[in-house]
């Protein structure tokens, strides 16, 4: 399975990550990617960049190098309620943005039911395209409810590379979460997470555990392109 896209990327402005945009789109361009989504870190990030970075994304154009650049963030998820850091002045601003739980920045007690909450409330946030590696195992949520509520309110769940090298106790979750996504329909997108631009569209990984439970292709909204520009033009994104 060719990926056509990759959703999910940080650049230097992210400051622990090493390639610039030009070098990530460039990337892109030698994968034969159709799409990238530049997805710096929201405020709440040690060394993210502040909203400058993000009112400013518009100087880069909607196509470079032949690939479409959706403008974005990964935001982060500040509390149980499934609060963000980031206005929704600004996220209505962007065109693509990842919701995640990081540890350390996400206030609160975790359990089943207060993380099931969480993402039940980012279900409704309707600026929130992509529901961000939410394997780990700290914030672990009732997947068999809120899964198919992603799948009705249109968001994607992530199937994260990088949880298999740098968040490895996730690994058996995102397999049960996949295994859920495939009972109810819900779609998913497979991402890089790619700090470095030699890891644009590099997902072997999570397309093995895809492989590995026959999952089905037509719920990988990063495996065709038709798909995926479907998707940008239900959610009023310029293909």
């Amino acid at each position: 399975m060719k990926l056509i896209a990759d959703t999910h990327t940080h650049t230097i402005s992210s400051t622990h990550a090493y390639s610039t945009a030009q070098e990530m789109i460039a990337a892109a361009a030698k994968q034969g990617l159709y799409a990238i989504a530049l997805t710096d870190h929201g405020y709440a990030m040690p060394g993210s960049p502040g909203p400058w970075f993000f009112e400013s994304l518009g100087a880069i154009p909607k196509y470079v190098n032949g690939v479409r650049v959706l403008k974005g963030v990964e935001a982060n998820v500040m509390d149980l309620d499934g609060n963000l850091d980031m206005t929704p002045e600004v996220l209505s601003s962007l065109e693509w943005v990842v919701a995640s739980i990081h540890g350390g920045l996400c206030s609160g007690k975790p359990d089943i039911d207060s993380c099931t909450n969480a993402y039940l409330k980012l279900a409704d946030n309707p600026y929130v395209k992509v529901i961000g590696h939410s394997g780990t195992p700290e914030y672990k949520y009732d997947y068999e409810r809120v899964i198919p509520v992603f799948a009705e309110k249109g968001k994607l769940v992530e199937i994260n590379n990088n949880s298999f090298y740098f968040r490895k106790s996730s690994c058996k979750n995102c397999l049960e979460i996949a295994k859920v996504c495939k009972k109810f329909g819900a779609m998913i997108v497979v991402n890089s997470d790619a700090h470095f631009s030699s890891k644009v569209g590099d997902c072997p990984q999570a397309l093995k555990l895809l492989k590995e439970i026959d999952f089905p292709e037509e719920l990988i909204v990063n495996s065709d392109e038709d798909r995926f520009k479907s998707f940008l033009i239900k959610n009023g994104i310029s293909v």
